[in-house]
């Protein structure tokens, strides 16, 4: 702080010293015409010495408010930029955890993906082996419907076959059996019914 306030009162009287030396150099290019040259420079030295002595004085009287100002503009700064530092620090810090985040969640959707499609193959298989279980059952449950029309029409047709026998027994019987022979078969059957009681 000593070396920035010493600098600023160098720059002052570096300042000071330039506004004099022109000052100087512009009244002696005027040339102190006549005999008021001698006049005209101790003029000019009090004149010199009044503007040192203002200058002096402000920089005696403004020099520390200045210096607070220059010094607590600097404090500013150096907490502005400590702050942006930190908000920066702060910022990287979130986007970090934020891109971890996506990645976790990319990772986390890839996975559900993944296990959606597993599961899905493990659907379709299901239900392809449920498909086949059901074709199988039908074709069993057909096969034994068939089996069991099959039985049935085998049994009416010998029904049938039974049936029509009889019939054509019986037509045959009544055209080759006379009266006679049906009386002889009647009491034979008697005699065999009667003799076994």
């Amino acid at each position: 702080m000593k070396s920035s306030f010493r600098s600023f009162r160098l720059s002052i009287l570096l300042s000071l010293a330039f506004v004099l030396l022109s000052a100087a150099l512009a009244f002696a290019s005027g040339g102190g015409e006549g005999g008021h040259g001698g006049t005209q420079w101790k003029d000019f030295a009090w004149k010199t010495l009044n503007a040192a002595m203002i200058i002096g004085f402000l920089v005696y009287l403004l020099g520390p408010k200045i210096k607070g100002f220059f010094a607590g503009r600097r404090q500013e700064i150096k907490e502005s930029l400590e702050s942006a530092t930190a908000q920066k620090a702060e910022a990287e810090k979130q986007y970090r955890e934020y891109a971890e985040k996506i990645d976790k969640a990319s990772q986390e959707i890839d996975g559900i993906f993944e296990m959606i499609k597993a599961q899905g193959v493990v659907e379709k298989d299901k239900i392809i082996e449920d498909a086949h279980k059901v074709a199988q059952k039908m074709k069993e449950d057909a096969q034994a419907r068939i089996e069991q029309e099959l039985k049935k029409a085998s049994g009416q047709l010998r029904a049938e076959a039974v049936a029509l026998s009889v019939r054509m027994a019986e037509e045959i019987l009544k055209k080759n059996i006379t009266a006679q022979d049906h009386e002889a078969m009647v009491r034979e059957y008697m005699d065999k019914v009667v003799n076994k009681h």
